[in-house]
């Protein structure tokens, strides 16, 4: 009989403890220790992965191999598989990697099924195995969501199951190139007694899950669930046994919704894909700006646009602001699509370098689109956009503007800087307002682009100011 051991895990930072306090003694965090049984090895009962590279060898019981210089350790090759969908590529890094484990969570209903099944299925067109699990819903509901999407190729597989064990035995059977399991928050060890969706769950179901991806070449998809702080569920248990770690963001209001990667050891990290929902599924958007920014004449003031860096792509998101008057003492600050913070210290610098007076004004700001903003590069055109609502004055009409805004009120340098005035061109920008150029590959870049455009470099934001019409 297996014994049945007890110990807590901190939902902040994942550390164990013997027993229950009222404090985590790693992190200083109250409330997060949440009690996680597991049992002790049972050797009458076999693991999942007792047989997970195919002739029930334990990789234990391989061959060791001894350390090496870093020299003689040969490439990594393996090459990746594209899943159809340009823009789910791009985040991944060029496509799936054989025997890599990825997470996917998001909000409930913003698409991450759809999406994944689309992927499945034009995998599967062009001859390789997936494996979809689904835990939540029925074979026949998964159905349903396939004939509406227009999916259904014989190489994608169905299988509704929660219990890991036989979940683990049809991967080994089937050796799919891909298996999909929707979702982990669902998937239960049968020798755990915690209940699905736990801690102990979470961690045994998703651990298992990615050593038998690493031991059979499988890729394993995990879709998880996010909690009201808008974090992973578990995070701490699942972001670091995976691969990858992608969120699905949108706003239900609006039809286009964004996957960004913040982990991936195969590929760049702050990687951004976009689509759009439409009715047969979501679409990859190849021109993003041209989807979040909407062309109109010269603006009234509180409307700046800007190009920011999202990954390895430049998108021009427009930037709005509004102050209206409020008493003093309770003017409010509210704040849309970026870092609330940040438009707290572009108000009071404002404020003091300026002479705005701001301090008995309701000042909102909105990036349009529902798109989150967090590049620096996006401040100078958050401080014109507060400035020209303020003073109601705007700029002229196909004017970007980028920089970040120093508390000394001056406008320093920025990362890419040919990339955001190469876009610039691209979309058919005639003005374009930037920090003065320090740097030689800054100059040389801004001489580039003088050809196409008229740059207007400045130093200090009370100079950005002045040019508002």
């Amino acid at each position: 009989m297996a014994k049945v051991k007890t110990y807590y895990v901190c939902r902040q930072c994942g550390a164990m403890q013997p027993k229950w306090l009222g404090k985590c003694p790693d992190c200083d965090s109250w409330d997060t220790l949440e009690q996680m049984t597991q049992a002790s090895a049972d050797p009458h009962r076999p693991r999942a992965l007792a047989e997970a590279d195919g002739d029930g060898a334990t990789p234990s019981a391989r061959q060791e191999e001894g350390p090496r210089p870093v020299g003689q350790i040969p490439e990594f090759q393996t090459p990746r598989i594209p899943s159809g969908m340009s823009e789910f590529d791009r985040v991944l890094g060029g496509g799936v990697v054989p025997g890599s484990a990825i997470l996917l969570g998001g909000n409930p209903g913003i698409g991450k099924s759809t999406l994944l099944l689309q992927a499945g299925d034009r995998m599967a067109r062009r001859g390789l195995s997936v494996l979809y699990v689904t835990s939540e819903e029925s074979a026949g509901q998964t159905k349903l969501r396939a004939r509406r999407l227009g999916v259904g190729h014989e190489n994608l597989l169905i299988y509704a199951e929660c219990n890991l064990e036989k979940i683990s035995r049809q991967i080994r059977k089937l050796r799919p190139h891909l298996c999909i399991v929707d979702s982990v928050q669902m998937i239960y060890q049968p020798d755990n007694p915690s209940p699905p969706g736990s801690l102990s769950q979470l961690k045994d179901c998703g651990t298992d899950l990615v050593y038998l991806a690493k031991a059979g070449g499988t890729a394993v998809c995990l879709v998880g669930h996010v909690t009201k702080q808008g974090v992973l569920a578990g995070p701490k248990l699942l972001e670091h046994v995976v691969d990858t770690v992608l969120y699905f963001e949108g706003d239900t209001h609006h039809d286009h919704r964004l996957v960004r990667c913040v982990k991936n050891r195969h590929g760049n990290t702050l990687e951004v894909g976009l689509f759009r929902m439409g009715q047969a599924g979501l679409e990859p958007v190849e021109d993003a700006s041209a989807l979040l920014v909407e062309p109109h004449g010269d603006s009234p003031g509180g409307s700046v646009i800007t190009a920011a860096l999202h990954g390895s792509r430049v998108l021009a998101v427009e930037v709005q602001a509004l102050t209206a008057e409020s008493m003093l003492g309770a003017a409010r600050r509210k704040v849309s699509g970026c870092d609330a913070n940040r438009v707290a210290m572009i108000i009071a610098v404002l404020e003091k370098r300026t002479g705005l007076r701001l301090v008995d004004k309701d000042v909102f700001v909105n990036v349009v689109g529902g798109l989150k903003v967090s590049d620096p590069a996006a401040d100078a055109a958050i401080a014109l956009a507060i400035a020209g609502a303020h003073t109601r004055r705007g700029l002229s009409s196909r004017t970007l503007v980028v920089g970040e805004l120093g508390l000394l009120g001056e406008l320093r340098q920025i990362g890419s800087l040919a990339q955001r005035l190469g876009e610039a061109v691209r979309l058919g920008y005639q003005r374009i307002l930037t920090p003065a150029p320090r740097s030689s590959a800054d100059k040389a870049a801004v001489a580039e682009a003088g050809r196409s455009l008229i740059i207007f470099p400045c130093r200090a934001v009370d100079e950005a100011i002045q040019l508002l019409a």
